[in-house]
């Protein structure tokens, strides 16, 4: 099939994206302190030619609990802001655009290391899966402090000069710790019966960020239905319940989803082919990023555990794009272990596209 959908450029508010491919944020724990260093300046400068947009892996925002790991960088401190200024001159330096994805992993299991928070890991009912504790339950000063740290993060990503801002809210950390009715249990307005109601907190956070930067400047929100803690879990179990969950956070500020799964191509519900970010736009009407094993065998969660992948075909993700499901196309490990890879994919040079490893992990190639 033609790649032309592909490399077809991107305009929308701040965003000017040579082509349709965006790097997908990836936890590398390289920022010692929490201070990008130059070296991580230099892993994104080397794939600013390539990708349309690069998305930083998550950063930090300024709450004592954010991160389990105290190599995940900071978006928030004199010298982690200067390590993320050094990040993004270089990025624009090298042609390329990008967006710091601002994070909070509120409860999540201990850091392999030993290394602990100087405060308990904090969330929306001291739960980290259901039933079993695992940290603190967030007071109203406490969520009310979390929002603002949000917004005031957004700043500084306009401040430092970067093209947009995306807000973690997948994968079972804080935000969709809340989205969680398994873990979320609160009996106020952080809580509820149901999707919209437990959004709450999540509608603050993108309010704060909106007005921190603007109108004009592009708010990314990444979602997702699984979590690390569950995979099966499915907050939105029809499009109707897609379409009242998402809905409020188009006209609270989001511009993009970005929609999380394992598979890209697996449909999201039953009697149609649509997967959550062709699902996302068709309910909204905003543009939407793909993402999840494109362009390799395995899916990502087996890939952290050993599980080697190879290069597969992209038909598929073409098919969909041209057919208008979705905007943007999210490449996660096979940008990761190989800087080339998108004009690898360009030019048809398929033989000489790399597998990826857990070695690659290893290093900031």
């Amino acid at each position: 099939m033609s790649l032309d959908t592909l490399f077809r450029p991107f305009e929308y508010k701040s965003l000017r994206l040579k082509n349709r491919i965006v790097m997908a944020p990836m936890t590398r724990s390289f920022s010692p302190g929490g201070v990008p260093t130059p070296a991580v300046a230099s892993y994104y400068r080397r794939r600013a030619p390539e990708a349309g947009l690069i998305i930083s892996e998550g950063t930090v925002v300024d709450r004592p609990a954010s991160s389990n790991d105290p190599a995940i960088p900071h978006f928030h401190g004199e010298q982690a802001l200067a390590g993320w200024k050094h990040v993004i001159d270089d990025v624009h330096a090298a042609g390329g655009a990008m967006a710091p994805q601002i994070w909070h992993m509120g409860i999540v299991a201990p850091h392999a290391s030993g290394w602990k928070p100087p405060t308990p890991m904090e969330g929306p009912s001291g739960f980290v899966l259901p039933g079993e504790a695992g940290g603190v339950a967030m007071s109203e000063c406490d969520i009310a402090d979390t929002i603002t740290a949000f917004g005031r993060a957004a700043a500084e990503t306009k401040r430092l000069g970067f093209d947009a801002v995306e807000i973690h809210g997948a994968h079972g950390y804080l935000i969709d710790q809340f989205f969680w009715a398994g873990v979320n249990k609160r009996q106020d307005r952080y809580g509820g019966a149901t999707l919209p109601e437990r959004s709450r907190f999540a509608i603050e956070v993108v309010r704060a960020v909106r007005s921190a930067v603007g109108e004009d400047f592009a708010v990314i929100l990444r979602l997702s239905q699984w979590k690390q803690q569950d995979f099966a879990v499915k907050l939105a179990r029809t499009p109707d319940e897609i379409a009242a969950w998402l809905n409020p956070f188009a006209e609270a500020g989001v511009d993009i989803f970005h929609c999380s799964q394992r598979r890209f191509w697996q449909p999201e519900f039953e009697g149609s082919d649509l997967n959550f970010a062709g699902w996302a736009k068709k309910l909204t009407g905003k543009p939407s990023i793909t993402v999840g094993s494109v362009g390799l065998s395995g899916e990502f969660i087996a890939a952290f555990q050993g599980e080697s992948s190879r290069p597969d075909p992209l038909d598929e993700l073409i098919r969909r794009l041209t057919r208008g499901d979705f905007d943007l196309v999210a490449v996660g490990r096979a940008m990761l272990s190989d800087p080339h890879w998108v004009s690898k994919i360009r030019e048809g040079r398929h033989e000489h596209l790399k597998d990826f490893t857990r070695e690659a992990l290893a290093t900031l190639s």
